[in-house]
């Protein structure tokens, strides 16, 4: 008697702990799910969170103008190209995640006065400003996007 008090004892405890383990894996599956499904949703949220950028363009004998224009993907952006731009020149546009905003004067004067500064500013804050000069001058302003800086640590 003792002996089978033992025996189904045993098996109780082990149909328990199969139950047990059951219910853990599923609740480990269950967590696995959630946190896969929040991280597909932040990275889309971020990949097509929309912010507007300004660049500007000032100086003298600027010959063109390239700039992100919010066409395209991150990876391959369309750029935008002015030839002979009337300065100062202004463009705001619309970027989606973590496109880099972008804008690249250049200028070729072969009396080397060429003057160029280009800003790129997003909610009044100066993301990137640079200045070049001379006979062969190009002055990319290429910054970090503000969606991405904002989820780097």
């Amino acid at each position: 008697m003792r002996r089978s008090l033992r025996h189904t004892t045993a098996a109780v405890l082990a149909a328990g702990l199969v139950l047990t383990l059951t219910a853990c894996s599923e609740a480990e599956d269950a967590v696995k799910n959630k946190v896969k499904d929040e991280a597909s949703k932040a990275v889309d949220d971020t990949l097509n969170k929309e912010y507007e950028v300004t660049y500007e363009v000032t100086g003298k004998n600027v010959d063109s103008i390239e700039f992100a224009n919010g066409k395209g993907d991150a990876l391959n952006p369309t750029l935008e190209t002015v030839n002979k731009p009337q300065l100062p020149w202004k463009k705001t546009v619309t970027l989606r995640g973590v496109m880099a905003p972008t804008v690249i004067p250049s200028a070729l004067d072969a009396g080397g006065a060429a003057d160029i500064t280009c800003k790129v500013t997003h909610d009044g804050k100066v993301l990137v400003e640079k200045k070049s000069s001379g006979a062969a001058a190009v002055s990319p302003c290429i910054a970090v996007s503000p969606i991405a800086a904002n989820k780097l640590p």
